[in-house]
């Protein structure tokens, strides 16, 4: 590490004013405390005057909060100081696969350092740089032989837990399609697991032959395609954020999958996934055809999975049996207990 960068302990009242009030003067504004609680290290570099030049934090495999003041230096010296000290805290942590958010004007100067950009907007844009990228992602997903003469549909979906309304959205696409890639939204934020929420979804379609079910990675409606906050505003983050989900699935998931058809369930009740459906419908078109399935009902009632979720917290799964395939209602029978104390402990059972 550069001796003027330093490890900033952002839990120090006084360290952090003088980072957040440097980070202002730099046009961003945005510090949300689930943004901040997300990071796991903070660097600052110092000019001779003890004052803060430059700044840079990581979150998972993800740079995050990188400013830098270029007065009274060498463009770009600050910029490729700080950068170089954080993929040297990584590498240290055995992390050589990395993200990057950023406002637009800054993409080039991580182009230069080797960063590629997956997708940007008017707002920001998304690098990526490592030992792999969304080209090996896509290469290591299940083909058919004769893929480029197939017509091929997509499915995203988080699955928290996987209910038979998700799978009358995937049995209407495996009617229609030759082949269905059902991806599943890859992070542990949710009640049930990554991987718990796989399992799930590959034994609730296991009949269904045209059926391949794919972690769908960090390109995916993920942690990572999601912080925005260098944005002012909660509606431009929701608009920025689906927006760049949309153009990294059309321009570098669905070209190597021959992927020209995509499935999304309607949306009457959150506000946030309904905006991503609608900038779906936008972005994909005309490569790929948008199709809305109403949501399947259940007992007078669209079935969702935030209702199992709440009956797991309140110990009344039973109530929502009419919901769920018989492999997820056995699942959560056996994992009862568990599934309830990460509740108990604070995982949240309301959003997606």
């Amino acid at each position: 590490m550069n001796n003027d960068v330093q490890l900033l302990n952002l839990k120090d009242r006084e360290v952090f004013r003088e980072w957040k009030e440097f980070l202002e003067s730099l046009g961003i504004s945005n510090f949300q405390e689930n943004e901040l609680a997300q990071i796991d290290s903070t660097l600052g570099m110092y000019n001779d005057a003890g004052s803060l030049v430059a700044t840079g934090s990581v979150a998972g495999n993800v740079l995050k909060y990188v400013g830098v003041c270029n007065k009274f230096s060498v463009h770009g010296s600050h910029f490729n100081t700080i950068i170089s000290s954080l993929m040297n805290l990584l590498a240290q942590n055995d992390i050589f696969h990395v993200f990057v958010f950023t406002k637009l004007k800054y993409s080039q100067s991580f182009q230069h350092i080797g960063f590629n950009e997956l997708a940007h907007t008017d707002l920001g844009a998304i690098l990526e740089t490592g030992d792999t990228d969304v080209k090996d992602y896509v290469h290591r997903i299940p083909q058919q032989p004769n893929q480029a003469d197939l017509q091929v549909a997509s499915i995203v979906m988080n699955a928290n837990p996987f209910t038979l309304g998700h799978r009358y959205l995937v049995e209407q696409a495996a009617a229609a399609n030759d082949l269905v890639y059902v991806f599943v939204v890859s992070d542990d934020v949710s009640l049930f697991s990554t991987t718990e929420r796989l399992a799930l979804v590959q034994a609730g379609t296991a009949d269904l032959s045209n059926v391949v079910v794919v972690n769908g990675g960090q390109y995916m409606v993920s942690y990572v395609t999601f912080p925005a906050y260098f944005l002012p505003t909660p509606d431009e983050a929701i608009t920025y954020q689906t927006t760049l989900d949309a153009r990294i699935f059309k321009n570098a998931i669905a070209p190597g999958l021959n992927i020209t058809q995509r499935y999304l369930g309607s949306e009457p009740f959150s506000r946030t996934t309904g905006i991503y459906n609608q900038v779906l419908q936008k972005e994909l078109a005309p490569a790929i055809t948008v199709h809305v399935v109403d949501r399947k009902q259940a007992s007078g009632q669209v079935i969702t999975a935030t209702q199992v979720r709440e009956a797991i917290a309140q110990n009344e799964i039973a109530t929502v049996q009419d919901f769920l395939p018989a492999t997820t209602y056995q699942f959560i029978q056996k994992h009862l207990t568990t599934l309830q104390a990460r509740i108990q402990k604070g995982m949240t059972i309301h959003g997606n």
